[in-house]
């Protein structure tokens, strides 16, 4: 029986475990900064670790670019790599889209492993806390990357919702219902589309969602509250998947 080598330190490794490492590297880097995040948002509450982490997280990026700058070859120009700068609007918009849809994947195969050790119920359970964490979160940067004001009414929400990852992944629609309120609906939903395809019923997400959009909403303007008209397991025309009412109160 051929014994493994264990090596004893990182100049102990081949070139392609080498390679391996580096990815590692960057794989514990993510995990490192989501603890970072989990518990200063146990001990400081949503709004105060968020505020921590738009500090952090600027500092993070940073430090992270300017290093692998360094070492990879690339240039930085104002905080971005110039290699996204020197790009086309097509070819922008392209990164944009498989980065958003890198997102959606991440989603998906976590709430995959889940379910598979620990059945459906847990998964969702899972997956309905961390909206309970991502909305408020995502509903911060865009007000901060569109400059909102802090209370920017139904306006500021219409166009917040344009700027979230699901809206270069799904198709979605605004109808005006009157001038204190509007309906949201996700009339093309990839993951309902996905199941759709394989002919599965739809994916009942409307714990989800009953978490999701409120606190998305209310983060944008806490005078806005949120009503569901219709989301799976609910009935639903052909139309959309999921619409959701914005009242501005």
């Amino acid at each position: 029986m051929i014994e493994k080598r264990i090596p004893g330190s990182f100049d102990d490794l081949s070139q392609e475990e080498l390679v391996r490492w580096v990815m590692e590297g960057f794989r514990r880097t993510l995990i490192h900064y989501g603890y970072w995040f989990r518990q200063v948002e146990e001990r400081l509450g949503a709004e105060r670790s968020i505020e921590v982490e738009g500090e952090a997280g600027d500092l993070a990026w940073n430090i992270i670019l300017r290093r692998l700058s360094s070492v990879l070859g690339f240039q930085v120009e104002d905080g971005v790599p110039r290699a996204l700068k020197d790009m086309s609007r097509e070819q922008l918009l392209g990164v944009l889209d498989a980065v958003c849809v890198n997102w959606l994947a991440n989603d998906g195969v976590w709430f995959q492993a889940v379910e598979k050790r620990s059945g459906m119920d847990t998964a969702k359970l899972c997956n309905d806390a961390c909206w309970s964490s991502f909305s408020p979160y995502e509903a911060f940067r865009i007000k901060q990357l569109l400059a909102l004001p802090e209370s920017p009414g139904l306006d500021g929400l219409k166009a917040a919702l344009g700027f979230r990852m699901y809206a270069r992944i799904n198709r979605q629609s605004i109808v005006d219902a009157d001038g204190k309120s509007f309906i949201f609906r996700m009339e093309d939903c990839r993951v309902q589309v996905a199941r759709k395809r394989r002919g599965l019923p739809d994916y009942p997400c409307k714990s989800a969602g009953m978490i999701e959009y409120p606190y998305f909403a209310s983060s944008i303007d806490s005078r806005i509250r949120t009503e569901c008209v219709g989301c799976p397991p609910d009935e639903h025309p052909d139309e959309w998947f999921c619409a959701w009412k914005f009242i501005l109160d």
